[in-house]
C-alpha cells in the first residue's frame, strides 16, 4: 500500500473513499466534518440520521452523495485528554476501521485528515506518527486498497504528515 501526502481540500479528491473525521452523532459539525457535509449535500445528513450516531473509535460507511468519493466512511476521534485516557488505542481503532469498511467496498483508494488534531486537541506529531503506523501494518490477503493519501490542512500539518512517513511512524 503506497501512503502520500497531499495539502488541500479533502472533498475535492477523487478517491474511492474519504474518511471524515466526524462527531458521535454523525450530523455534521465543524471543521472537516463540516466541509464534507456541505459538500455531499443533504443527503448525506438524512442518511446519517438513520444510523444512529457512532462510538469514539469505531466508522460508518454512507454514499458519497455529491462528491467525487464514491463512499465517506465516518470516523469518531479521540479528545485529547492528556494521553492517559486510551486515545492512542482509540485512534488506532478509527484508522483500523476506516480501512476495514473501505476494503468491504473493494475501494482501492482511500483519504484521510488529521483525524483529531483539530478541536478535538490530539498532538499532531504523535497522531501522525500513530497514522502512519496503523496504516503501513499488513493488510488482509486480497485487500483492493492500494493507495492512502493523508490530507493535510496547513503547511505545517503537510511537514509533520511527511516527517511521520520519513521515519515511519
Amino acid at each position: 500500500m503506497h501512503i502520500q501526502v497531499w495539502q488541500g481540500d479533502i472533498t475535492s479528491l477523487e478517491v474511492d473513499v474519504i474518511v471524515n473525521a466526524a462527531n458521535e452523532s454523525l450530523l455534521g459539525g465543524g471543521g472537516v466534518d463540516g466541509a464534507i457535509h456541505r459538500a455531499a449535500g443533504p443527503e448525506l445528513l438524512e442518511y446519517c440520521r438513520r444510523l444512529g450516531g457512532c462510538p469514539t473509535g469505531e466508522a460508518r460507511l454512507t454514499p458519497g452523495f455529491n462528491l467525487l468519493a464514491r463512499f465517506i466512511v465516518h470516523t469518531v476521534g479521540p479528545v485529547w485528554q492528556g494521553g492517559q485516557h486510551d486515545e492512542a488505542r482509540l485512534l488506532a481503532k478509527c484508522y483500523r476501521n476506516a480501512l476495514a469498511l473501505a476494503e468491504s467496498v473493494d475501494a482501492h483508494s482511500i483519504a484521510f485528515p488529521a483525524i483529531s488534531c483539530g478541536v478535538y486537541g490530539y498532538p499532531a506529531e504523535h497522531a501522525a506518527a500513530l497514522a502512519v503506523k496503523v496504516l503501513s501494518e499488513p493488510r488482509p490477503t486480497g485487500s483492493a486498497v492500494q493507495s492512502v493519501l493523508l490530507v493535510a490542512y496547513s503547511e505545517a500539518m503537510h511537514q509533520i504528515l511527511e516527517q511521520a512517513i520519513a521515519t515511519g511512524g
